[in-house]
């Protein structure tokens, strides 16, 4: 875990790498919660006999799951102490390039691409690459903003 001191350390550090996760392994539990969650059942994911006479052998995780685990897994690479809360502002950019089967194990790696200072805190743009093991192409790549309010 990298941890900065201030919001001015941060801006210190844009165009670096800040670092990757743990790994973190996708189970069909945690699919089956998205799909319930979310209203999404199509079989690919939630229908292990029917998936393994599928495109990928068996079931694969919502590509949008994969996403939401995206403040999980970044929350063990970096932390900016100081800065009262920091909210999710949105995102640039989401692609999911590669399918993640279920029960792969998955980490992310972490970009500051910018830090931009308001009146109340910072806007702070980080570019998540979500790898599975095992697999040269990421399976998601995120432009993720997050606030940080002082």
């Amino acid at each position: 875990m990298r941890t900065f001191e201030s919001i001015g350390d941060l801006e210190r550090a844009v165009g670096t790498q800040l670092g990757h996760s743990e790994w973190h392994t996708v189970t069909q539990s945690q699919i089956d919660l998205f799909a319930e969650a979310t209203g999404d059942h199509q079989w690919i994911h939630v229908d292990p006999e029917r998936a393994a006479h599928g495109p990928f052998g068996r079931t694969v995780a919502h590509g949008h799951l994969t996403f939401s685990l995206v403040p999980r897994l970044a929350s063990q690479i970096f932390e900016v102490e100081g800065p009262r809360m920091a909210v999710n502002y949105g995102s640039n950019k989401v692609r999911f390039p590669e399918p993640v089967p279920v029960d792969s194990r998955i980490r992310a790696r972490a970009d500051l691409l910018s830090v931009t200072r308001g009146d109340s805190g910072a806007q702070v743009t980080v570019r998540v690459v979500v790898e599975r093991e095992g697999s040269a192409r990421p399976v998601c790549v995120a432009e993720v903003v997050s606030v940080l309010v002082d």
